[in-house]
This record gives C-alpha cells, structure tokens and sequence, in this order.
C-alpha cells in the first residue's frame, strides 16, 4: 500500500515539473491595461468567442466563471486578442497583470446572456456578418486540468492557428484546473452530458454550412457520452449539420470507446481520432485506471476496426513537454486541420480510403493503411 501511494504521488511530481511549476494568472477577463489598449494596435488580431458553460459564475468578475458546477447552461461571449508577435502553436500569456496586448493574449468585452433567445441572436449576427462560404461553427470542447481562462485562450488560438474564418464556440464543462482533481473533473464531464446535448441541440436551430466538433483529452468522453446518449434516442446528427469529429489525445478507457461507437452506425463515424504514443499524461490515466490504455494511446489497429481514421502524431513535434495538446501546439498539425476545414472536407471515413489519402497528403504523400472498416495514418 505505501509502495503503491509512493508511486503515485511521484507520477503526480513529475507532472506537475513537467507541466510547470507555477501557473500564469487566469483573473484576466475584461482586464485591459490602461497603459495600452488593444484598440490602439493595428495589428493586433481579434476573435470572438462564444461560451457554453456548465461552469457555476465566479465571485471575481476578472474570472467570470468558477470551476463549480452549475444545475444549468449558462451563455456568454468575450472577444480574445492575439498580439503581434504570436507564435503558431503557442499561447502568450502574461506572467503578471495586467496582461499587455502587444506581447500577450488577452479577454476584453466579456457579456453574459440572459437567454437563449439573446444568445441565438447575436450568433446569428454574427454568422450574416460574414460570408456563406465562412459560416461554420466550430465547436471546441476542452479537456482535464483546465480553467475557464484556460478555455477560452486555447479556442481563440487553436481557431486562429488553423485561420478558421467561422465561429469558435467552446463549450466549458467544470473542471477545476488542478492536476490532482481528476475524480471532479471526471465527474464534471458526467454531470454535463445532458447540457452538451442540449448546447449541441441550440447550435443546430443556428447552423446554415456545419458544425465541426473538437474535443481534447477528458473532453472526448463527454463528448463520446453526449453523442452516445443521441444515438440511442435515434437523434444523433438527424439534421446532417455535424461535418466532422475531431477526437484529439482521447482520454477514455478503450474498452469503454468500443462500447459507446457501437451505438453508431459506421456511416455516422466521421470521426478522425489523433493519438501519440509519447503522450505523458495518458500514461498517468492509464496507470490511475487500472491500466487500461485510454484511446489517445491505444493499439492504432484496434482503434481502426471501430470505423474512424486513427492519424498517429508520435513523431510529431509540439511546444508542450508531455505530448498532449499535439493538435494545437504543433504547427504542421493544427495548420492541417485548418485546411481540411476550410476546403469543406468533412473527413469521413465510410471506407473512404481516398479522403484518407487526401488527409494525409494535407502534409506529405503518406501511405495509408485500411484496417477493418476504418483508416491508420501516421503522420512523420
């Protein structure tokens, strides 16, 4: 028993040096610096954000919502700005407040909707404002170990890497940002399933072009349940507006993926499922799951026979030292993601071992392999 909590708690250290030791302030909604504002900067980039949050509203208003959790579903927008300087795969974040526009990202124009209706609303606004081409919803839900600051920051430069020119919107579960709240956090994502339905639900009344889905990490196993719960009410994508699922670095018990995909047929298995054997904090999970491979870093064959296209990123290189956000970080990956988006391809896999190969040439001519019904690809 000592043995066992010893190695646990020294898995844990080696995360936290791994992940960092100090985390960078997350009271930065709405804080503008009085010494330059970002409405001074011509070259400052702009990306609104819509909320979906089963988050609890946070007592400091610069946090804007908590990692409690709420009975409902509450809607918001903030607009994130991007400084000059960015970096592909990267997210400046200022060290101290107040944040500084010219080198830092920042959450200006927070606003919380009283309605549905209000939040549809200006959705809508904001859809006609741009072009029929450009009217996609993106739909990022986020992973373990990750604030409401946290998400919003990661959906404005995961959306602005890839120069995705329709609408991010994440949908913010609560998790309480800290590495040793995995048991909440997992319990959060099971506690918002019905409201992911319901937010997916709201977003489908809205879409004219598509909905194209990322969830990271924890957040694929709300988003496998959430669609699961569809499928077995026969409700899942009735309306054909979901384009693609994106499933990166899936923190979820293989054995239980194959239970929740069962519930689809292969035709609705559009899902392309990005995995890295090198991936860090899967082995933690794995090890405090009883040693189960979760499916970010599962067996690629296995995971093809469930009918989705496995894209392994293990020899790709991200800015993060435990190999875990590869979809974002890392440049090449996330920038193919943005253009198989933009160029409408949904990713299907249906068998389809030429949408496979037309993936896979996104960066070089990779040979793809075809196992059962679904696709293998690894990516150099």
């Amino acid at each position: 028993m000592r043995r066992f909590g010893v190695s646990i708690n020294f898995m844990v250290a080696c995360l936290v040096f791994l992940a960092g030791c100090a985390k960078p302030p997350d009271a930065i909604v709405g804080v503008e610096n009085v010494s330059v504002s970002a409405d001074q900067l011509t070259q400052v980039k702009r990306r609104d954000i819509y909320v979906m949050t089963t988050r609890a509203a946070a007592d400091d208003p610069a946090i804007l919502f908590s990692g409690d959790r709420s009975d409902g579903l509450s809607l918001a927008k903030v607009t994130v700005t991007i400084p000059p300087g960015h970096k592909i795969g990267h997210i400046e974040r200022a060290k101290t407040l107040p944040p500084d526009p010219r080198r830092d990202f920042t959450i200006i124009d927070p606003e919380v909707f009283s309605s549905d209706k209000a939040f549809k609303t200006d959705l809508r606004r904001s859809m006609y404002q741009r072009g029929p081409a450009d009217r996609d919803i993106l739909l990022f839900v986020h992973g373990f170990n990750t604030t409401f600051t946290d998400a919003i920051l990661r959906t404005a430069q995961f959306a602005n890497d890839m120069d995705f020119k329709g609408i991010p919107v994440v949908f913010s579960w609560a998790s309480k940002g800290k590495l040793l709240d995995y048991v909440y956090d997992l319990n959060s994502t099971l506690a918002a399933r019905d409201r992911l339905a319901e937010a997916s639900h709201m977003l489908s009344t809205v879409s004219e072009t598509g909905i194209d889905v990322v969830a990271h990490s924890m957040g694929n196993f709300l988003t496998m349940e959430a669609i699961r719960q569809f499928a077995l009410q026969d409700r899942y994508d009735i309306d054909g507006t979901v384009r693609t699922v994106i499933l990166a670095s899936p923190d979820i018990d293989m054995d239980v993926f194959e239970t929740q995909i069962a519930q689809l047929p292969v035709r609705q298995r559009k899902f392309y499922v990005l995995i890295a054997a090198d991936d860090k904090a899967l082995g933690f999970s794995r090890r405090i799951s009883g040693g189960v491979n979760r499916v970010g870093d599962a067996d690629p064959d296995r995971l093809a026979k469930t009918g989705v296209t496995v894209v392994d990123l293990t020899q790709i290189k991200d800015t993060n030292s435990i190999n875990h956000t590869k979809f974002a970080d890392a440049p090449e990956v996330v920038q193919l993601i943005g253009r198989r988006l933009s160029e409408g391809h949904s990713l299907e896999t249906r068998g389809d071992t030429q949408v496979a190969n037309n993936l896979a040439r996104g960066i070089a001519n990779i040979p793809v392999t075809a196992v059962g019904k679904g696709h293998f690809i690894v990516l150099p």
